[in-house]
């Protein structure tokens, strides 16, 4: 019986880590992932759905079921007099809100919100905060929303740089601030990749990261924001993961404790259909690079790249950097047979 049991509690746990992303489906994927019949899988859906957990829309084929969420909390902060710190927002509301969560979850939850709250009050240039969190069963959502100049347009701005996608590409390297005297510019780079799901939205372009995931995305959109940033993040309720594991994956093992390792997603610095070829475009890609002591240079999604572009990050950057480790990851036979090209001309 006691078998029985677990089984059981295992199906309803996969139910609630998969719903969300798959509210149509989710019945095959449990009967599929435990190989059961889908009326077994069901009786899960309909015991969650009479606890109140899950809630369920139309009828057999065009049935969907989403997660109810358990709590909603909304507030607004008056953030243009300057007297806000986010350390005392965290401890007198959030920490409130999110109560009763594993202490390695409010660890994430702590540096992300303090993080983005205070990239408000330094960077936005804006009246006010909207905070708003929903919790379900499963997984903890929350808002920061900010009435201000938006963060890519500020940091094009302040940096000199193309455009606002531009200014992602340099967000995904970590590093990256306007205020150094007060900010490293790690914030955003790590709590991007604490949480399973990290998005900012701010004028054309909605910026995106999932745990897990190698690369970052920029989409542009048709109805952006017109003012101000949105910062959406999205949480497991019981993940193993921890603040230290991520900053880990970041850190040389020469016994270095900085942040000395960066992923560049390479195909952020194609714009449309554009190909890289040039070695202006690879200055880009370079740029605040010398930072680091360890760089992964990602091609994921790149199907070929230029011989100048090349050149400019493999031999003449290496050759000028010679402390600096340059690596190529996910780069497909194109790809890698031009960086061979190009570091084959390399005076031994």
């Amino acid at each position: 019986m006691a078998r029985v049991r677990t089984r059981g509690e295992n199906v309803r746990k996969f139910i609630l880590q998969n719903i969300e992303k798959n509210p149509t489906t989710v019945s095959r994927l449990a009967a599929d992932h435990f190989h059961i019949s889908r009326q077994a899988v069901n009786k899960h859906l309909h015991r969650l759905t009479s606890e109140g957990v899950v809630t369920v829309t139309g009828q057999t084929r065009n049935r969907s079921y989403r997660l109810t969420a358990i709590s909603e909390w909304q507030r607004k902060y008056d953030i243009s007099q300057g007297k806000l710190a986010e350390d005392v927002i965290w401890s007198q509301d959030i920490a409130q809100v999110l109560a009763a969560q594993p202490e390695n979850v409010l660890d994430i939850w702590h540096y992300g919100f303090t993080e983005m709250f205070n990239n408000a009050l330094d960077h936005s240039q804006g009246n006010d905060v909207d905070v708003h969190i929903k919790k379900t069963a499963a997984n903890t959502e929350m808002l920061i929303i900010d009435n201000g100049i938006g963060i890519f347009k500020k940091i094009q701005s302040e940096l000199g740089l193309v455009d606002e996608r531009h200014a992602i590409l340099e967000l995904s390297k970590g590093k990256l601030t306007t205020d150094p005297r007060r900010h490293t510019g790690e914030g955003i780079f790590f709590t991007s990749r604490m949480f399973d799901s990290f998005d900012i939205l701010s004028g054309g372009v909605h910026f995106s990261h999932e745990f897990g995931k190698p690369e970052d995305w920029i989409l542009e959109l048709e109805k952006g924001l017109k003012q101000g940033t949105l910062v959406l993040m999205e949480l497991n309720n019981h993940t193993s993961r921890t603040v230290k594991k991520i900053f880990d994956q970041y850190t040389s093992k020469d016994g270095d404790f900085g942040f000395d390792k960066t992923v560049i997603p390479v195909q952020l610095a194609q714009y449309g259909n554009d190909k890289l070829i040039s070695r202006s475009q690879a200055r880009r890609v370079l740029s605040r690079v010398e930072l680091f002591k360890i760089v992964l240079f990602d091609f994921a999604e790149v199907l070929t790249i230029g011989q100048a572009f090349a050149d400019e990050i493999f031999r003449v950057f290496a050759a000028e950097h010679p402390g600096i480790q340059l690596h190529a990851v996910n780069a497909n036979s194109e790809v890698r047979r031009m960086i061979a090209r190009v570091t084959s001309n390399q005076p031994s």
